[in-house]
């Protein structure tokens, strides 16, 4: 089986009967190819694996970019955040 990327298309060995079958019964059941079965599979396993962090875990790198940022000295204006909402 080939697993193409964009830039060049690499090799996969699957030597196992047991995960050739399910590559099959997967490409079978969504009428995908089983490089597009397999491919599928992987994106939604790491996806699952994703979701499963914790939310402080997924956020941090978003909490370090934005600490990172120089303050402005400037205090929050409620007024100017009112504004913004338009007329209650």
């Amino acid at each position: 089986m080939m697993v193409s990327t964009p830039e060049i298309a690499v090799p996969l060995n699957i030597r196992s009967e047991a995960v050739n079958q399910l590559a099959r019964k997967l490409a079978i059941r969504k009428r995908l190819t089983k490089t597009e079965a397999v491919k599928l599979a992987l994106e939604n396993e790491l996806r699952r694996i994703e979701k499963s962090q914790p939310l402080r875990e997924r956020l941090r790198a978003l909490q370090d970019r934005v600490l990172a940022r120089p303050a402005t000295g400037l205090e929050a204006d409620k007024d100017f955040y009112d504004d913004l909402s338009g007329p209650a």
